[in-house]
């Protein structure tokens, strides 16, 4: 069956941001057990085999102008904040395209940033899976809802436009959603138990079936490598404890918490840390005016690929990822497989890859004094440091695979397209 079934799966990008890693990763793992998958995505950048792009030559010019246009609603909101807000209103030529590729599977993933409008979803007469980045798909165009729970309802009033209007942007959103999205033959499947759980709890994917798969990882290419031959290969000291921070966007992404990893180095730099250990970031580059920790701070900027990645988390001692608002961080499941213990908060995702004060530590929400504390807590005792790493490389081998994801995929794929051809015959 696996080798016969035509998998496609819809991401905006093959390689920028944690979704197109994801959604790349899944690709491959497919591929790495004998099923026919394809990736269509908007504007091709990797080079990598069955990656198609739905946009060629004049079309890719185009995109920032299009870019424009798709986000001139938000216009209305002056006093919004600034968070990504996709309202998916242009019109697509992505049915078309999927038609001539005949996909036994439709596997959506991010599908934003004006690449698929909202009403496209059912004219692709394929059963549907879409694995859930965010919780874009059952909200009125926010990513994240923060605190605000109108997505179990119609949305309006939406305190990220900062609107006080019912019939606002996101309800509009809403109901194109709402119509658009009746009686599909939709699968979710989310990565982490928490935003399945968010799935289950909205207006408008509740009626929904939603399977928990984690996201996979090559455990061959993210594996632990010597520290002493990584830190010489990036110029890094060797009588340091490094601690490190990196994603997609660096220190940029306000859901990732840089702004609450920087007091929790203060205070461990208060408190005779100081001359021990120093910040190692990636996705960003240095800042013309650099945060006072109290200690150095490394810059890396930006990785594409994987093999610099995986030195770079065999570089440090402990990886944090204090995200306010986080599904299944690939960089906390990259660290592990790298052998790395994560220090994070107890939110989203983060307690399906971290295990308290077992293969990492889960500081209280938000409490910075707590995120210093685990930090401590994971850098002060050698053996105890030393488990952690092997309990996180672990936990990714048992858990986390590629194989052990692509299989699980498989089965979902195997059983939809199986009902799909007996309801034809």
């Amino acid at each position: 069956m696996a080798g016969e079934m035509k998998v496609l799966l819809l991401n905006s990008s093959d390689t920028e941001g944690g979704a197109a890693r994801a959604a790349y990763r899944l690709h491959q793992g497919l591929q790495g057990i004998g099923v026919s998958s394809q990736i269509l995505v908007k504007n091709q950048k990797s080079g990598g085999a069955n990656v198609i792009s739905s946009e060629q030559g004049i079309a890719t010019k185009f995109d920032r102008i299009l870019s424009t246009i798709s986000n001139s609603p938000l216009r209305l909101y002056p006093k919004r904040i600034p968070a990504i807000f996709s309202a998916q209103w242009l019109p697509d030529s992505l049915a078309g395209k999927v038609a001539q590729l005949e996909p036994d599977i439709i596997n959506l993933h991010w599908v934003c940033d004006g690449y698929m409008q909202v009403e496209t979803v059912p004219k692709f007469d394929r059963p549907l899976v879409w694995t859930l980045h965010d919780m874009w798909p059952f909200t009125g165009g926010c990513h994240y809802s923060e605190e605000c729970d109108r997505y179990t309802e119609s949305c309006g009033s939406c305190p990220q436009l900062h609107s006080s209007q019912d019939a606002d942007l996101s309800r509009w959103v809403w109901r194109r959603k709402a119509k658009a999205w009746k009686n599909l033959n939709l699968t979710l499947v989310s990565p982490s138990a928490w935003l399945a759980k968010c799935a289950s709890s909205s207006s408008l994917c509740q009626d929904y079936r939603v399977e928990v798969i984690p996201n996979g990882i090559d455990t061959q290419k993210y594996k632990p490598i010597n520290r002493e031959w990584a830190r010489e290969i990036l110029n890094l000291p060797q009588d340091k404890q490094i601690v490190l921070f990196g994603g997609a966007s660096g220190t940029g992404d306000r859901w990732k918490g840089f702004n609450l990893l920087v007091p929790a180095l203060q205070s461990l730099s208060k408190s005779g840390w100081n001359d021990r250990i120093e910040l190692l970031v990636f996705g960003s580059s240095q800042p013309e005016n650099p945060i006072e920790l109290g200690f150095k701070a490394h810059y890396l900027g930006k990785f594409a690929d994987d093999i610099s990645l995986a030195l770079v988390y065999a570089a440090a001692d402990v990886f944090v990822a204090p995200s306010v608002y986080d599904n299944l961080p690939n960089t906390v499941m990259e660290a592990a497989a790298c052998g790395i213990p994560s220090v994070g908060f107890n939110i989203g995702g983060m307690p399906d890859l971290i295990e308290h004060c077992s293969n990492g530590y889960l500081a209280k929400p938000y409490e910075t004094e707590d995120l210093a504390t685990g930090i401590a807590w994971v850098l002060e005792n050698r053996d105890r440091h030393q488990q952690l790493c092997t309990r996180a490389r672990q936990k990714v081998e048992q858990e986390f695979t590629s194989e052990i994801q692509a299989r699980r995929y498989l089965s979902v794929f195997s059983e939809l397209a199986s009902a799909a051809n007996s309801a034809a015959n």
